[in-house]
């Protein structure tokens, strides 16, 4: 039986893809500081460990104790906002962290590792159609240059240490697990499915739209909503073509593009609120569009995406904040 180690395990998209391993027959080792994870998310089928990678005495005895066969790795701190506030919390975090990885993975000649990347390392998007892989990267903000150094750390530690990787950047990640009572949890969410239901739920009083004069179709921001099952789902395949050598780099998310107003709509269908809305101004270096190419995964990784109706992310969603 393959051993996983999970890093971040009791995380959001941490804890699906924990699940996730377990149905499909691997052992999983989770690794959380549960800065940011809840025990309650953590399975019990799950062998768990409290540390931290930015401390990397503690961290190394995972490795002394058990023979790790691949490495996904979710901890990381995601707010773009406190990212331009405290940088280098970011850093440490986010890049240092990934190098502490490396240096484990060279020591105790773990082949694979799995990282959780973002399209924030795209920076300004300002084309219409989707977007590839090989769109320029230029962050515009400490949280994607933490990913993107991160990813340059992995791809110079494969060429020199004969590493395997596969670096996935998501979009924008939703929903909850429909089989297991696990979802997004936490506070200072900036994502705009919790958002939105929180209003739904009377935390919050109202949504604020950052502009309705883009050239899109209803004059607001239009991003790519992925499901987090899909999402971890796309990690547990290239599970298999690491296996085989093969190294690859791959956009997450449904490839349609959906609107700030749609997403209202789709919330309050599947809420039954009426979800108060107030206008603002952009926020500066928001593009109008953001959607993604998943066309390498889905060919290289043979990954389609189940959850292609963006209500039914917000359903699974709502569902599990009601729980």
């Amino acid at each position: 039986m393959k051993k996983i180690l999970v890093t971040g395990g009791a995380g959001y998209i941490g804890s699906h893809a924990v699940v996730e391993l377990l149905d499909s027959g691997y052992e999983v080792i989770i690794v959380d500081n549960l800065e940011n994870g809840f025990r309650e998310l953590i399975d019990s089928r799950a062998r768990f460990y409290v540390g931290d990678m930015r401390d990397l005495k503690t961290f190394e005895n995972i490795f002394i104790e058990h023979k790790i066969d691949t490495i996904m790795h979710f901890a990381g701190y995601i707010k773009v906002g406190e990212s331009c506030i405290e940088p280098n919390k970011y850093y440490l975090n986010n890049t240092y962290s990934v190098m502490n990885i490396v240096e484990m993975m060279k020591k105790y000649s773990v082949k694979n590792i799995i990282f959780s990347s973002t399209a924030a390392t795209y920076g300004d998007v300002t084309i219409d159609g989707l977007v590839e892989e090989n769109y320029p990267q230029n962050p515009i903000n400490p949280y994607g240059m933490s990913k993107l150094m991160a990813e340059k750390i992995i791809i110079d530690a494969a060429k020199s240490y004969g590493i395997n990787y596969a670096i996935f950047r998501y979009f924008n990640v939703g929903g909850a697990h429909e089989s297991y009572n696990i979802g997004q949890m936490g506070d200072g969410v900036t994502a705009l499915i919790p958002i939105l239901l929180q209003v739904a739920n009377g935390e919050r009083t109202q949504l604020e739209v950052y502009g309705n004069d883009y050239k899109t179709k209803d004059g607001t921001g239009i991003r790519d909503y992925i499901h987090v099952v899909d999402l971890v789902r796309a990690h547990i395949l290239a599970i298999k073509t690491l296996e085989k050598n093969i190294n690859g780099i791959y956009n997450l998310g449904n490839g349609e593009g959906f609107s700030v107003l749609e997403m209202l709509e789709g919330a309050r269908k599947m809420t039954g609120k009426e979800i108060p809305t107030v206008y603002v101004e952009r926020r500066a270096g928001d593009p109008a569009s953001v959607v993604a190419s998943s066309e390498l995964a889905r060919k290289i990784l043979g990954w389609n995406p189940i959850y292609t109706d963006v209500n039914k992310i917000i359903e699974t969603a709502w569902k599990f904040k009601n729980k």
